[in-house]
């Protein structure tokens, strides 16, 4: 075998991989009507288990991308593999939610370890076009998360909520198999002095899970007493980290590009409001308008369809005509989008959802591929491994931040009220990225050079 097909199999290997946690994060959404009722949770029960998710993945994706450079990135990737097949096998049979959110947790540590294994495998052993096979695996991950709640909706139908979890075995088989025949075994750095920034970790995970606390405890009142401890917590963090010469997080990487990390703002807003729009619609379109799980997968495709279309659109239109632009576009139709929501009622026909969902999805596609692409044009080549663990990070981040909103939007249950409630509060986030955009678009890259 040349070393070309060689080179194929590597990065459909890493591919599989990859798309675990963005499929995994999204293909839940249908299913949360079905273990809502299963185990008889709150919005708030709900809330934990899609949030959880993402702090752990925000956790373990910096760390375990600096364990892999030490100990083998082949290696850490099976063993990432390893924790998604057990978690796969072990969540459909969980008998309450402590369990379910155990193996959740399994699965994330897995699926975290996925991206920054992958990536490094690809920086090692892919000797051609590296930037197109790299930028092709963000097309992928960004796909396979616009199209979770499409296939967690046919899924349902054959075998229930359990199913979801199910499907990742011939992926994962399949993936096992050509990292252990196709990846070449990398050497290990063990040699190399690695200090564990564990209370930088600590730091990170507690703030993190505090402000979660706080935000989802605002439909009972502001708690005063978890808000100073999480402000005080955060404060804590960045003056822990920026005297650290191996951070956990880089915070002095925002210091010296403030203009850059209002970009990573932009991104986290940008997050916000596609994944509560993403993580309320399949539960409202089978809950207040009385459908199946199938029946929203589908009209949950016009969401993920015109994302995934505009991504490549977007691409050639930045190219041609600069990101201003292109990226103020996407932000006036996101805030469209926003504002239809409030015309979502619990008798609006399911062609009307769609459109509305659509209008989201054009604005998103715009948005996520085109701060990615306007970021790393101000980028260095040696500082491009940072910036790509930090927009995940962000993406983490504005996940939490979207389950904070559905959990205090829907915390009396799931109508038509509380839509409007939350389109409210991302009426807020909508008008905020609007003079956020401007100021960072008037940027020109000289200032960053």
């Amino acid at each position: 075998m040349t070393l070309e097909k060689s080179e194929k199999f590597i990065i459909l290997a890493v591919a599989l991989g990859v798309i675990l946690n963005p499929l995994n994060t999204t293909m839940i959404t249908v299913a949360l009507p079905a273990i809502q009722s299963d185990f008889q949770l709150s919005a708030t029960d709900i809330s934990w288990l899609i949030a959880s998710y993402f702090i752990i993945s925000a956790i373990f994706t910096p760390l375990i991308g600096k364990l892999s450079d030490i100990y083998g990135r082949k290696r850490i990737f099976l063993v990432g593999l390893g924790l998604v097949v057990v978690s796969s096998i072990l969540a459909p049979l969980s008998p309450n939610l402590p369990v379910l959110l155990a193996m959740r947790g399994i699965q994330a540590v897995g699926t975290s370890a996925l991206f920054p294994a992958g990536i490094g495998i690809i920086r090692h052993n892919i000797r051609h076009n590296q930037n197109r096979v790299i930028g092709t695996l963000a097309v992928f991950a960004t796909t396979s998360a616009a199209f979770g709640p499409t296939i967690g909706g046919w899924l349902i139908q054959f075998g229930g909520w359990p199913v979801i979890f199910y499907v990742n075995l011939p992926i994962l088989v399949i993936g096992i198999a050509l990292t252990v025949m196709f990846i070449p075994k990398d050497k290990n750095n063990m040699e190399k002095a690695y200090k564990l920034d564990g209370i930088g970790v600590l730091l990170f995970s507690s703030f993190i899970t505090c402000w979660m606390v706080f935000l989802l405890g605002l439909e009972q009142g502001i708690q005063i007493g978890t808000l100073i401890f999480a402000i005080v917590l955060s404060i804590l963090f960045y003056m822990y980290e920026k005297r650290k010469d191996d951070p956990f997080i880089n915070v002095n990487f925002f210091r010296k590009n403030l203009n850059v990390a209002l970009i990573f703002g932009q991104y986290i807003l940008t997050t916000v409001i596609f994944f509560t729009v993403l993580l309320s619609s399949p539960t409202f379109i089978q809950s207040v308008l009385d459908t199946s799980s199938y029946t929203a997968g589908m009209v949950m495709l016009s969401l993920s369809i015109f994302a995934m279309i505009m991504t490549p659109i977007s691409t050639r239109w930045m190219e041609k005509a600069g990101f201003r632009i292109p990226l103020l576009s996407g932000v006036f139709i996101g805030l469209a989008g926003v504002i239809l929501l409030f015309t979502i009622e619990d008798q609006s026909p399911l062609w009307w959802i769609g459109f509305v969902l659509a209008v989201t999805g054009i604005s998103n596609g715009i948005q996520n591929i085109g701060l990615q692409n306007f970021l790393y044009s101000f980028i260095s080549v040696e500082e491009s491994g940072i910036a790509a663990g930090l927009i995940m990070t962000s993406r983490f981040i504005g996940n939490i931040l979207a389950s904070s909103i559905y959990g205090v939007a829907f915390a009396t249950g799931m109508n038509v009220g509380n839509m409007n409630t939350m389109a409210m509060i991302l009426m807020v986030v909508a008008i905020v990225l609007v003079p956020g955009m401007l100021y960072v678009t008037s940027y020109k890259k000289k200032e960053y050079s």
